[in-house]
């Protein structure tokens, strides 16, 4: 799997250091189809960045102690919610990732994951002010959930993420990149593996891939793919 111009770790750390608890993340795979051609759309990360800079990813990153305090217009799906919580989170814990997930995606890109609230509201973080003034909030129920995946314990920074999966046939907002993504594109998973892409992002295109061949129905048994590090060793399994 691991190819010479694909990111990977430095796997020297000192068996002395203690690794770094893993933040929560998430992160959204937003794909359409027009004609034959299905694409995935993805940026490159700013050189400023001190993690993973100038790879390129999917919209997504860290959860802010605000996104478990927004109220979502639309709920997850109960197998969406349910496979969330059997990797090791509550359920107010799943709605603060799939949110951190859309407002990063909004952040990064100017696309609006969003529904209409049943009343007007209003937030006191400016970005959901922004996001749809008062009228609309993060819309979970368009999330599903395919992938989870923990940085090595040899990394100074670590996250605990998530990866969502979306249809952007109708998406809302003008894509635009901005100061943490540039160079937004549409790219088939073929064309994205040509990229300067991490290895966890090459290993989340095939989960992709294989997604896209089969459109699962919603099912909360459905196994959600794992990638950590155990001994030393990568591991891909399943939860």
């Amino acid at each position: 799997m691991e190819k010479s111009n694909k990111r990977s770790v430095a796997e020297n750390r000192s068996s002395t250091t203690k690794a770094p608890r893993p933040k929560d993340a998430s992160t959204i795979v937003i794909y359409r189809t027009i004609g034959d051609r299905t694409e995935i759309l993805m940026g490159e990360r700013s050189s400023r960045h001190s993690f993973m800079p100038n790879t390129y990813v999917f919209p997504g990153g860290r959860v802010d102690a605000g996104d478990a305090r927004v109220p979502p217009a639309k709920d997850l799906r109960d197998d969406v919610m349910v496979r969330l919580c059997r990797g090791g989170c509550k359920p107010s814990r799943a709605r603060a990732l799939a949110i951190a997930a859309i407002r990063e995606t909004f952040e990064e890109t100017g696309l609006l994951i969003a529904a209409s609230y049943d009343r007007p509201r209003k937030s006191k973080l400016d970005v959901w002010n922004q996001f749809g003034t008062a009228t609309c909030g993060p819309d979970l129920s368009t999330l599903d959930y395919i992938a989870r995946a923990v940085t090595p314990p040899m990394r100074k920074k670590r996250f605990n993420t998530r990866f969502f999966v979306l249809d952007g046939a109708n998406i809302a907002g003008t894509l635009k990149g901005s100061g943490e993504l540039l160079d937004m594109k549409w790219v088939t998973i073929e064309e994205a593996l040509e990229l300067d892409i991490p290895l966890i992002t090459e290993y989340i295109l095939t989960q992709v891939k294989e997604y896209l061949g089969a459109l699962p129905a919603p099912n909360a048994d459905r196994p959600v793919k794992l990638f950590k590090m155990v001994g030393g060793k990568r591991l891909f399994t399943t939860e």
